[in-house]
C-alpha cells in the first residue's frame, strides 16, 4: 500500500472510532440494542479490513506476476542476442577455414 493509502485506512479507523463513541454517547437506546449496535459495526469494520487485505494480497500477486514475465521476456531476449551472436561467430569462423579471434 502506498502511503497515501495506509494514510486514509488510518484516518478511516479514527472516525470510525469517534463515532462510535459518539454514538454511544447520544443513543436513545438501551444498553443491550448500542451492544449490538456496535458488534455489528465492529463487524462491518472487520469486513472491511478483510475486503483491503484480500485486495492488497491480489495486487501484490499480480506485481508478482507481471516482474516474473519482465524477467522471462529479458532472459528470452537475451538467450536470443547470445545464439545470433554465437551463430555470427561460427558463420565468420567457418568461412576462411581457420578460427579467427574475435
Amino acid at each position: 500500500m502506498s502511503d497515501r493509502d495506509s494514510s486514509s485506512f488510518v484516518w478511516f479507523l479514527a472516525g470510525l472510532g469517534l463515532g462510535g463513541l459518539v454514538g454511544v454517547l447520544y443513543a436513545p437506546r438501551s444498553g443491550s440494542e448500542t451492544r449490538e449496535e456496535l458488534r455489528a459495526r465492529a463487524e462491518q469494520g472487520r469486513e472491511y479490513v478483510r475486503g483491503r487485505a484480500r485486495e492488497a494480497r491480489e495486487q501484490a500477486s499480480e506485481w508478482v506476476d507481471r516482474g516474473r514475465d519482465a524477467v522471462n521476456q529479458q532472459k528470452d531476449q537475451f538467450r536470443a542476442a547470445y545464439e545470433a551472436g554465437r551463430q555470427a561467430y561460427q558463420e565468420a569462423t567457418t568461412e576462411t577455414g581457420a578460427p579467427k579471434n574475435l
